[in-house]
């Protein structure tokens, strides 16, 4: 088992202080989701852990089975194990993607052990069957013309190919149809066991329906204030955020503006 651990942690945009003190540790064979009004710092979680520049960490810590991640370089943390699957995709013009994974996969390799070709293509044509993609995605350029459906189900090829450790997905329900929305969860579920853990940033319980968590959290104002099971993404699908803020004493206002 593997353990990601956040504690305290403190980050700034700009001078503007974000998250205000978030706890939480996920182990492998779990998947987490939190969720939480707009603005409230969830994204910036994502983000700060994997290291992006504009994110400042102010105070607080992230390991990796006991290592610092906070002190690693952003490939150095996808080495280790981490992935971000991204809300807005970059596009890679020049780059296709089967170049893209398989150069992906073999950085992760020591020299001289590097993915066979063979062996690279069998498992690339077999996981990209199970996410109902078209066999041209394989040769076009990194997300480059891509919808945003595709761009999704990309995210989770590149997920189902690196077999992190553990996988941040950044709301990867947004602009999903309900058929995209099933394929896009079919290929988290197959991650799924001892090996691997994911953190799931969502709005919706219609995610959920078809990825169920073991643990839910709900960010408010920089922090995690509630965490359950199942049931607790139910109610705040029925119920909205009200009663838990009366319930809490925490007011209607968000701690930044997120898309």
């Amino acid at each position: 088992m593997a353990t990601l651990e956040i504690k305290g942690l403190h980050v700034e945009i700009e001078g503007k202080e974000i998250l205000k003190g978030v706890d939480l540790t996920i182990n492998t064979n779990e998947i987490h989701a939190i969720m939480g009004p707009n603005g409230t710092g969830k994204s910036t979680l994502a983000q700060a852990i994997m290291g992006h520049p504009r994110y400042e960490i102010t105070s607080g810590s992230v390991t990796l089975d006991g290592e610092d991640v906070l002190e690693m370089e952003v490939d150095e943390r996808a080495n280790a194990g981490l992935f971000l699957a991204m809300q807005y995709p970059s596009e890679v013009a020049g780059v296709t993607n089967a170049d893209f994974l398989r150069s992906a996969i073999n950085a992760k390799r020591e020299e001289g052990d590097e993915i066979p070709l063979m062996s690279f293509i069998r498992e690339l044509d077999a996981k990209m069957d199970t996410l109902e993609m078209h066999e041209d995605m394989a040769t076009r350029y990194l997300n480059e013309g891509f919808s945003g459906g595709e761009k999704k189900r990309n995210e989770i090829l590149q997920l189902m190919m690196l077999k992190p450790k553990f996988a941040i997905l950044d709301e990867i329900d947004s602009g999903l149809d309900i058929d995209a929305l099933r394929i896009v969860s079919k290929g988290v579920n197959e991650m799924r066991g001892e090996n691997f853990g994911c953190l799931i940033i969502t709005h919706y319980q219609r995610l959920l329906d078809y990825i169920t968590p073991d643990h839910v959290h709900v960010m408010m104002q920089g922090k995690v204030v509630k965490s359950g099971g199942p049931e607790l993404a139910q109610k705040l699908e029925a119920e909205g955020y009200d009663w838990l803020q009366q319930e809490l004493g925490i007011e209607a206002e968000t701690a930044e503006q997120e898309a």
